[in-house]
């Protein structure tokens, strides 16, 4: 497989979490409506269920990738997606649809981790951000278009045809795993499944001081980005009055996020990911405190809001994959446990901190605006912790020069 068919191929498959989410969101209220549910608020369940079950079943998949190869974890994460795609579509209440959604996250949480993995197996410093970069601005196209397509879903068949669209495009992923993907682990990298060595690894994954704040950082900053997702719907398609716009104003947003990952992956080696991604959030509270002044005015409009928060968001785009790069530098030897112990927190903390956001939403744009100020500040005391007090750092990879693509990377 050659390089460009693997970033697009490693971007559809965690793309498809991203389908399973933005898709949603035009079929909110249609959804609640069919199956009975009458606070507006709890319709959101819809997208945060999804989101923290993904962070719980993190932990799962890359202590397996680690023992048996990413190739048929990750088709097996493909396999239960397809499967509980098609109980979602017929479900008839309510309480049923959550408890799908949840397994459906936990069972393909695979498709978030295992690329991570992958991508380390083959690359290191700041080649690996680089290539992250790339691939999520192919990912990042998904929730750019998924509420157009399930607005245009919905324009021709009710919102369960949503799900069975989503059954499709995991076979087609599947389909193009089985034929293409070879397998990336090294067979002397490969670790037992001991409840003892998983934990070990885990533990060690998650204590490491030079990763453990750029996760947890990370975890806030997808905290106030998954705030903005859940509560998006109501806050610009009702408060703000886009109505039919609202899918094509939410697009424009992750465009942004997009363009800001395109960007990233074409300057991140030559600045490196720590400067980068400290530049980013130093920008991020700054937006933030005009976005909290903004919101304190009274009769904040769309006008005001939409460019700010945009911008907040593509800062996004050069925290996320820098964030996680440096994070699991340090475990190339067991990048599988490393990637599944990262994503359960960043996925946990985002996924919960995005769901209460999402439920303090009060008809006003301040409970997002304080979110995205709050994040911020500790996402940059804790990245200091970890940096012990020295930002734009740039330092050498640990590991051989096969990890990265030239002598001279660094992160």
């Amino acid at each position: 497989m050659g390089p460009r068919e693997f970033v697009v191929l490693m971007a559809m498959s965690m793309a498809l979490q991203a389908l399973a989410i933005d898709a949603m969101l035009p079929a909110l209220g249609q959804i609640a409506t069919e199956l009975g549910v009458t606070d507006p608020n709890q319709r959101q369940l819809i997208v945060g269920v999804f989101l923290i079950s993904s962070g719980l079943g993190a932990l799962v998949p890359g202590s397996l990738a680690d023992r048996y190869g990413r190739r048929p974890v990750l088709l097996g994460s493909l396999a239960l997606y397809i499967l509980l795609s098609l109980g979602c579509a017929l479900v008839t209440d309510f309480n049923t649809l959550l408890v799908l959604r949840a397994l459906q996250a936990i069972g393909s949480a695979g498709l978030t981790v295992l690329p991570s993995a992958i991508i380390r197996d083959r690359h290191g410093g700041d080649a690996m951000a680089r290539q992250m970069s790339t691939i999520t601005v192919i990912f990042m196209l998904v929730p750019m278009v998924a509420p157009s397509i399930g607005l245009g879903v919905l324009l021709f068949a009710g919102w369960r045809w949503i799900f069975a669209l989503l059954a499709i495009m995991g076979l087609v992923v599947g389909l193009w795993v089985a034929l293409r993907l070879e397998e990336t682990l090294d067979p002397a990298n490969r670790q037992e499944i001991r409840p003892a060595a998983i934990a070990t690894n885990m533990i060690t994954a998650a204590s490491n001081r030079a990763s453990f704040g750029y996760v947890i950082g990370a975890g806030l900053i997808l905290g106030a980005l998954f705030g903005y997702v859940n509560c998006a719907q109501q806050l610009v398609g009702e408060h703000f009055g886009a109505g039919a716009l609202f899918p094509l104003i939410f697009g424009a947003t992750a465009l942004a996020m997009a363009f800001a990952s395109f960007f990233n992956s074409r300057i991140v080696e030559r600045f490196g990911a720590r400067r980068v991604s400290h530049t980013a959030v130093l920008v991020s509270i700054c937006l933030s405190v005009l976005q909290v002044w903004l919101a304190s005015r009274p009769q904040e409009s769309l006008i005001e809001f939409m460019p700010v928060i945009a911008i907040n968001i593509c800062m996004v785009g050069f925290i996320g994959a820098n964030f996680g790069s440096i994070a699991l530098q340090p475990f190339a030897h067991m990048a599988g446990a490393a990637s599944s112990v990262q994503a359960f927190l960043r996925m946990v903390i985002g996924s919960g901190l995005g769901m209460v956001i999402g439920l303090a939403y009060d008809n006003t744009a301040r409970p997002l605006a304080l979110a995205f100020l709050g994040c911020g500040l500790t996402a940059l005391v804790l990245v200091l912790w970890s940096e012990q007090g020295r930002l734009f750092r740039r330092i050498n990879p640990p590991g051989t020069p096969r990890e990265v693509t030239s002598p001279d990377v660094h992160c």
